[in-house]
């Protein structure tokens, strides 16, 4: 069962992600567009320059929620837990839906909110349902662990 609701966690997680992902894309894009086809400026700023960095922010971003979605959809098929470069892409990525979070419910409305924490809440589950491995660290014994024999101490 505990396998089960990992995955489920995993690839919900991940399709959330690539959802996400897409429409932010997406909504950068059409950010772009428009900033470019209305000649719009903030004090003096060239309108070119901004389309192109509302077109390469929303390339970057939506580019890196694909890659948590594929790191999450990895450890959903694999039913393990991810790997360091992955936790700290999903660590980073958890901060980020944090920080966008508290951001949303002044910009955009409690809607925004909550799908933003339910993000969160579904990144912080996937990097913490799997069960810790005795003193194991991506398949090697911890460092205090192998000083010391292997010894692992009781707790009374």
């Amino acid at each position: 069962m505990d396998a089960v609701l990992r995955r489920l966690v995993a690839g919900l997680a991940a399709a959330a992600l690539a959802a996400e992902g897409v429409l932010l894309a997406l909504v950068h894009f059409v950010l772009g567009r428009t900033t470019h086809n209305q000649s719009m400026s903030i004090a003096g700023s060239d309108p070119e320059v901004m389309a192109v960095g509302t077109y390469v922010l929303g390339a970057a971003l939506g580019g890196f929620l694909l890659l948590c979605a594929v790191l999450l959809a990895v450890a959903a098929v694999r039913d393990r837990a991810p790997g360091r470069f992955a936790r700290v892409v999903l660590i980073t990525a958890a901060v980020a839906h944090g920080l966008l979070g508290a951001l949303a419910v002044s910009a955009v409305g409690w809607g925004a909110f909550a799908v933003t924490m339910a993000i969160l809440c579904l990144i912080v589950l996937a990097l913490t349902l799997h069960p810790a491995r005795d003193g194991r660290v991506d398949g090697r014994v911890d460092g205090l662990q192998e000083a010391a024999g292997g010894f692992r101490p009781t707790s009374r």
